[in-house]
């Protein structure tokens, strides 16, 4: 059965849904690539939504047939932390999320497509991503490539494990 999905811009109102969205589907979706020791420290820094991605106009989520959000996700010329926007031409892919419960239904793609054409419009040619080490094949397969581990500050002594990946235009 197809499932209809509509992609829209973010908005303030979406916070609460996405949040929800993140508490539930990043334990799942993460809980076979890092260790529960990472998990239990990370979870609570990663799994809210960001106030100021839900109304910078680049932030998306996909809905469902029945008017759920089933994805978020984006980009900014600003980078994730520090929020300092480096070359004109660079954006950073900014907490994308899908549903565990409905995964491989076109949802990510359905994101990145319209990264991708939003990016692009506003004169985007390389987009940064730092990736969750079990999203680096979904990312490869939109075209990004591995660049390099990292550890992502979340908080003090709070540090984790990712992949620093890009994508050219």
């Amino acid at each position: 059965m197809e499932h209809l999905l509509t992609t829209r811009v973010a908005t303030q109102a979406d916070l609460a849904e996405i949040d929800a969205l993140l508490a539930r589907s990043y334990p799942v979706l993460l809980k076979d690539h890092y260790a529960p020791s990472v998990l239990v420290t990370a979870i609570p820094h990663i799994s809210k939504a960001q106030p100021r991605l839900l109304t910078s106009g680049t932030y998306f989520v996909v809905l469902d047939d029945a008017g759920s959000i089933v994805g978020a996700g984006g980009w900014t010329k600003g980078a994730p932390g520090n929020g300092h926007a480096g070359p004109a031409t660079t954006g950073h892919i900014r907490h994308v999320v899908t549903d565990h419960r409905c995964l491989r239904r076109g949802i990510g793609r359905a994101l990145m497509d319209r990264v991708f054409d939003t990016s692009r419009a506003a004169g985007i040619t390389r987009l940064d991503c730092l990736s969750t080490l079990m999203a680096v094949p979904f990312y490869a397969s939109n075209g990004f490539r591995e660049l390099e581990p990292v550890s992502v500050s979340l908080a003090p002594g709070i540090d984790f494990p990712a992949v620093r990946m890009e994508r050219r235009f």
